[in-house]
């Protein structure tokens, strides 16, 4: 494993300090496995999430994503900039902040879709796109906000990276290091396969939990229903609690891969549906036998150290 401590950073400009954000600059403050001054500034539309970020020690500074001056000065000199609000804002702020960025700060972002994160950097930051890697860690919680920002989110999670064959190969390379510091595993992919397999194991399961929350709020007993609900009510929409204005741009954004996803699955539906109309145990039986082993390998796998995607993010 490459060393955690090769990481050194005076200045880290994060858009949008919530969950994601304020994990990752807690765990480069905190962790004391990153070197430099380790100033962290956060750039906000609202002024209430950067001073509760300030009150809780998480960043240094914040300024005001509409005050040309505040946010020349906040990006001068930036080592690193994260750009983790939802995917919808990844255009324009890159629209916004390229006039204000030096040609050695490096931008990533933390979203769940990368093929419309790299064309609208590609859009707004034209000939400087190799200073723009993308990035995305898989990690999450329910909860969401600075105040559920965890110093250790990242420990022993993925991070996939998406390089771009403009990106040179240290500027990749020092992003890495900045993930590796929090503790997490670094993996790279191609942008159009990254989105394939989060429609899959991650974008799909969001979907299919507010489909099922939806569905009884919309039958007339819904309160019998979920004075009853329980385990498997829980464990299943677990992630409806998520942010529903990050999953609403998340499923726009990669709608092509989670269309199929769903097609896929809306077939797989279809069987189950004939086997129990035609009340055929054998064919219901070897759909759940094969889907238990697969779930057991995989929780296995995870027991035993093996990194695997975390769809509640």
């Amino acid at each position: 494993m490459t060393d955690v401590a090769a990481f050194s950073f005076n200045k880290l400009v994060i858009f949008g300090v919530g969950l994601i954000g304020g994990s990752l600059a807690r765990a480069l403050r905190e962790r004391g496995e990153a070197d430099g001054a380790r100033t962290v500034i956060a750039v906000a539309r609202s002024a209430t999430s950067s001073a509760r970020a300030l009150e809780l020690g998480v960043i240094d500074s914040a300024a005001a994503l509409n005050d040309d001056a505040a946010l020349r000065e906040a990006l001068a000199g930036a080592d690193v900039v994260l750009l983790a609000a939802p995917v919808a804002q990844t255009g324009p702020l890159l629209e916004r902040i390229a006039p204000f960025l030096d040609a050695k700060t490096i931008i990533t972002d933390a979203g769940s879709t990368k093929s419309d994160a790299v064309a609208a950097a590609r859009a707004a930051l034209g000939a400087r796109i190799g200073q723009f890697v993308p990035g995305h860690p898989i990690a999450g919680r329910e909860a969401s906000g600075v105040d559920a920002a965890l110093a250790d989110l990242y420990v022993g999670r993925n991070v996939v990276l998406c390089p771009l064959q403009e990106n040179a190969p240290e500027t990749v390379e020092r992003v890495a290091a900045m993930w590796r510091a929090t503790g997490a595993l670094v993996r790279n992919m191609a942008p159009e396969q990254h989105d394939r397999v989060f429609a899959s194991v991650s974008h799909l399961p969001h979907v299919l939990s507010f489909a099922l929350v939806e569905q009884i709020l919309n039958s007339p007993d819904a309160a019998l229903k979920f004075s009853f609900a329980a385990g498997g009510f829980r464990d299943f929409t677990r992630i409806a609690a998520s942010s529903p204005e990050m999953w609403r741009d998340v499923c726009v954004a990669n709608r092509a891969a989670l269309l199929d996803e769903l097609d896929a699955y809306t077939a797989v539906l279809a069987r189950l549906r004939t086997a129990i109309e035609a009340a055929d145990g054998a064919a219901l039986e070897a759909v759940f036998a094969r889907s238990r082993v697969a779930r057991t390998e995989w929780q296995e796998q995870r027991a035993g150290g093996v990194a695997s995607s975390d769809a509640s993010k």
